[in-house]
C-alpha cells in the first residue's frame, strides 16, 4: 500500500481560483476589494518570508495586502495604539500581527485588541469563543488548512477516531473543535500522554491522525493504522531540509492519504487567511 498524497500546492491553487471569482463578484457589487494590513515588528527573516507568501496569494486573488513595519523596540502601548488606529479605519478590512514578536510584547493581548470583525487569523478571544460554540465562519488559519486537506481526501470522518498529537492554542485546541463539528470522535494527546506511555496505543487506533508537535519524525511510521488519513502540520529544519513530525516514508506505506512536508498544510494556510478576510469583508458589506 502506498498512500495518496494530499497535495497542498494543488489545493491552494484550486481554492485561490474560487476566491478570485468571489473577489471579482464583490468588486462588481461594492466597488471595493478587501484591504488587509500585516503588522511586522522588526525585520525577522522568517516573518518576512511567510508574509511574502501571503502577499503573493493575496495578489493572485485580487486582495490589497500591505505591510506595516514597526520598530523592534515598540512598546506594548504603542502597539495597541497602532492596532486601535487601524481597527477604526473603515478602509482596512483585516488586520494580523505577525509572529514572532519581540520579548516584552504580549501577543494575545495585542490580538485581542483587534476587532473580532477584522481578525484575519481567527485568534481573537471572541472568535475563539465563537469557534467553541460552533457559531463562526472565521477559523484559525493553520487548523483550517489542515481541515481543508482532510476534506479533500473525500473521507467521511463522522464517527471516525481522530487523534490529535499536540494541544497548542494555534493548532491542537482549535482543530479539536473543528473535528467535533464534523462529528469525529476526538482524542487529544500531549506530553502527559507520552509520560503515561500511552501515546502509541492512541496513534495506532487513529482513523485520522493530525500531528502538530514541532518535533521531526516524532511519530513513527509503524505506529500509523492501515488506511488512516495522516495530516502532518509539523515544519522542522533538519540538516538544511524541511521535514515534518511524522516519519513520512514508513507512514506512507500504511496510510491511505498523507500530507507531504513541505507542500502539504503550509500552502493552504495562507489561502485560509484570505478566506477569513473575505468573509469579514462580506459581513461588513452586508453581502454574506
Amino acid at each position: 500500500m502506498s498512500a495518496i498524497l494530499l497535495d497542498g500546492k494543488a489545493l491552494s491553487l484550486k481554492l485561490q481560483a474560487e476566491l478570485k471569482a468571489e473577489i471579482e463578484r464583490l468588486k462588481a457589487e461594492t466597488g471595493k476589494v478587501p484591504r488587509f494590513m500585516n503588522l511586522v515588528i522588526g525585520q525577522d527573516a522568517s516573518a518576512a518570508s511567510y508574509g511574502k507568501s501571503q502577499k503573493r496569494v493575496a495578489e493572485n486573488v485580487g486582495i490589497d495586502y500591505q505591510f506595516s513595519y514597526l520598530p523592534h523596540g515598540i512598546t506594548q502601548k504603542e502597539l495597541l495604539d497602532q492596532i486601535h488606529m487601524l481597527d477604526q479605519d473603515p478602509d482596512i478590512h483585516g488586520i494580523m500581527l505577525h509572529k514572532p514578536v519581540p520579548e516584552g510584547i504580549d501577543f494575545q493581548q495585542a490580538v485581542n485588541a483587534i476587532g473580532a470583525d477584522k481578525d484575519l487569523e481567527g485568534m481573537n478571544i471572541a472568535n475563539l469563543g465563537k469557534l467553541m460554540l460552533g457559531k463562526t465562519k472565521i477559523f484559525p488559519c493553520t487548523p483550517a488548512g489542515a481541515m481543508a486537506l482532510l476534506e479533500s481526501s473525500g473521507v467521511d470522518i463522522a464517527g471516525k477516531d481522530a487523534v490529535i498529537v499536540g494541544r497548542s492554542e494555534i493548532v491542537g485546541k482549535p482543530i479539536q473543535l473543528m473535528l467535533l463539528e464534523k462529528n469525529a470522535t476526538v482524542t487529544v494527546c500531549h506530553s502527559g500522554t507520552s509520560k503515561a506511555g500511552r501515546l502509541i496505543e492512541h496513534v495506532k487506533r487513529a482513523d485520522v491522525l493530525i500531528v502538530a508537535m514541532g518535533k521531526p519524525g516524532f511519530i513513527k511510521g509503524e505506529w500509523v493504522k492501515e488506511g488512516a488519513v495522516v495530516i502532518d502540520v509539523g515544519i522542522n529544519e533538519v540538516n538544511g531540509k524541511i521535514t515534518g513530525d511524522v516519519e513520512f516514508d514508513e507512514a506512507q506505506k500504511r496510510a491511505a492519504f498523507i500530507t507531504p512536508v513541505p507542500g502539504g498544510v503550509g500552502p493552504v494556510t495562507a489561502v485560509m487567511l484570505m478566506r477569513n478576510g473575505i468573509e469579514m469583508f462580506k459581513q461588513r458589506s452586508g453581502k454574506s
